[in-house]
């Protein structure tokens, strides 16, 4: 089942568009932004790894959405569901441009993708896969309701906190 538009009270999220990828690059670039979701990445790391989530709901039929607010139709960041091969299970990720951060966003929309994974999906499982240094993305989880169960080492991404949803 694909399901491509998802609202919150305040939110969109939605499929990709070509116009997201300024935003997208945009965040990449800077050092900070990118450093737990893969690093930094110039404009052409950028779109290889947009295309990569587009690709994934072709693959999948679900993932990560571009995340806008529906009053201004600005673009506020990424947040979804991941299941490739090498992951151990279906991961929620979430990630923030910094100006949309510390308003519950994340939690707003995590919600609504736990709420997907649980009943549209129907997934036995639920994780967040965390830098065991990224405490902004584990308080995020916790307000979740997540509890983090062991530390394991992500395929490439080496060692990662799992953040157990159900």
């Amino acid at each position: 089942m694909k399901i491509n538009t998802v609202q919150t009270e305040r939110l969109t999220l939605r499929q990709w568009h070509e116009k997201d990828f300024e935003h997208y690059a945009m965040f990449y670039q800077h050092n900070l932004d990118a450093k737990y979701v893969g690093g930094r990445k110039d404009r052409e790391g950028a779109w290889r790894n947009l295309t990569m989530l587009i690709g994934h709901w072709q693959l999948n039929g679900f993932g990560y959405y571009a995340v806008e607010e529906k009053s201004t139709k600005k673009f506020v960041g990424c947040v979804g569901l991941w299941k490739s091969p090498a992951w151990p299970e279906l991961e929620l990720g979430y990630w923030l441009v910094s100006e949309a951060r510390g308003q519950g966003y994340a939690q707003e929309a995590g919600r609504q993708c736990i709420e997907l994974a649980r009943n549209s999906l129907k997934a036995k499982s639920l994780v967040s896969y965390i830098d065991p240094k990224n405490s902004a993305s584990k308080n995020v989880a916790l307000s979740l309701g997540a509890r983090y169960e062991e530390t394991i080492t992500l395929h490439t991404h080496g060692r990662h906190c799992v953040f157990r949803y159900f």
